[in-house]
């Protein structure tokens, strides 16, 4: 039998971390963005001391962003990891100038963070059956992926022809 510590207690995991969490995060936007004016930390902190104690109070939310927060450090790890065995493998510091490995690398954090969401709120099942097992959804994809791929080979063929920049 495992013995429970006390960042194992279901207080501290439900009540005690969230709060922490939403109040120094409400803090530092209150204090970075100065909202209530120059110098209010009193009135920042007991603002930010409300928000994290009405959030605590409500289940939904606080199961969303509990969620995400997993998500979160799921996907540092899984960057860390990548970045430390790319560093390996390359010997030293590489820099990502392309602009095509960018625009890629964004997009799959913007499907990730999406997928994330969905999950986090409990939407995934809804969303794929919305899209994707509808008597319309064959069709529609099926002329989507056919837009997309002509539109890709036109931008392939300008772009080799010296049109487009």
């Amino acid at each position: 039998m495992a013995i429970e510590t006390i960042l194992q207690h279901w207080i501290f995991k439900s009540f005690i971390l969230p709060f922490l969490f939403v109040f120094f995060v409400v803090f530092a936007i209150l204090e970075k963005t100065k909202i209530l004016g120059e110098s209010k930390k009193q009135l920042d902190a007991l603002v930010a001391f409300v928000i994290g104690l009405i959030f605590v109070g409500a289940v939904f939310p606080k199961l969303v962003v509990e969620n995400l927060i997993l998500f979160l450090t799921v996907a540092l790890v899984i960057v860390f990891v990548t970045l430390l065995l790319w560093g390996f493998a390359t010997g030293g510091e590489t820099k990502i100038t392309s602009g095509g490995i960018k625009w890629v690398v964004g997009i799959l954090i913007v499907i990730a963070v999406i997928g994330a969401v969905l999950w986090a709120t409990g939407l995934q099942d809804e969303t794929i059956n919305l899209l994707f097992k509808q008597a319309w959804s064959n069709e529609f994809w099926t002329n989507a992926l056919f837009i997309i791929a002509i539109a890709a080979a036109l931008a392939v063929v300008l772009k080799s022809s010296g049109k487009v920049e």
